[in-house]
């Protein structure tokens, strides 16, 4: 059986100016100067598939790629070379409170979140009560989103995400998120999409949630796969690269035009 998710050796370059104008003399007289810009390699030739009902672990030190990876994947991002082939519907919880209306209740939001992660207007009145307490927001339904805590706002985005959730599910350290009432739930709602056959991809920087919950992992070090295989051995590869120093793949180059 085919994998239900292949990234095959997929690159990904930014630009970053390198030169700062700080002053207005700077933006007057350099103003029609070409800017030098460092290019950042943050993913490089990056491989690996993914089981149906696989949970795979993404772990790695800050800025090592993680982030632009999930990203691409989910297509809110291109590659610059490379595949992404998904064979399954998806559902990513990266931006948590991307697309809120602040002006707007928990109610009218989870119509409009749910609807962006796909749930049918029927599907998501019935699940307003079910998506309310499992954030344990019911007191606050009429609420508008301005006058929610940061922390109350992450419970409403992740308990919409579980319940829209497709076959493929990426999770960006959801077990980090509120108190450990809400980790608990959002534990147990982990387990029960496991048995029901989901493919997960978990990124985390915690080797206890790696090594409990994926059947497999990777390790990003300067967007690359430094390391692949049981949790345990990526998690101490992982714990050994964050103790030295990072090293950003940076290249000095023209700007264009």
């Amino acid at each position: 059986m085919a994998p239900i998710l292949e990234i095959t050796k997929v690159s990904k370059v930014f630009n970053v100016p390198s030169v700062r104008r700080n002053t207005v003399r700077e933006h007057v007289f350099d103003a029609f100067r070409p800017r030098p810009v460092e290019k950042l390699r943050v993913l490089q030739d990056v491989s690996f598939s993914v089981a149906r009902g696989e949970t795979l672990g993404i772990m790695g030190r800050n800025g090592c790629g993680k982030s632009t990876l999930l990203r691409i994947v989910a297509g809110i991002y291109q590659p610059d070379h490379g595949n992404v082939t998904v064979r399954a519907p998806m559902t990513p919880i990266l931006e948590l409170g991307l697309g809120w209306n602040a002006d707007l209740d928990a109610i009218d939001n989870i119509f409009l979140i749910g609807s962006v992660m796909g749930m049918s207007l029927r599907e998501i009145r019935s699940s307003i009560d079910e998506i309310l307490a499992f954030a344990e927001l019911e007191p606050f339904a009429n609420l508008k989103l301005q006058h929610y805590s940061s922390g109350m706002g992450s419970r409403l985005a992740y308990s919409i995400a579980f319940k829209a959730v497709r076959e493929i599910l990426i999770l960006d350290e959801i077990f980090a998120v509120g108190d450990e009432g809400f980790q608990a739930r959002c534990k147990q709602r982990y387990w029960d999409l496991k048995a029901q056959g989901h493919t997960v991809l978990l990124v985390s920087h915690t080797p206890s949630y790696i090594t409990e919950f994926c059947d497999r992992a990777i390790l990003l070090e300067q967007g690359r796969i430094r390391a692949e295989g049981s949790p345990r051995t990526v998690c101490d590869q992982y714990l050994e690269v964050t103790s030295q120093p990072a090293h950003p793949d940076f290249e000095l180059t023209p700007a264009a035009g």
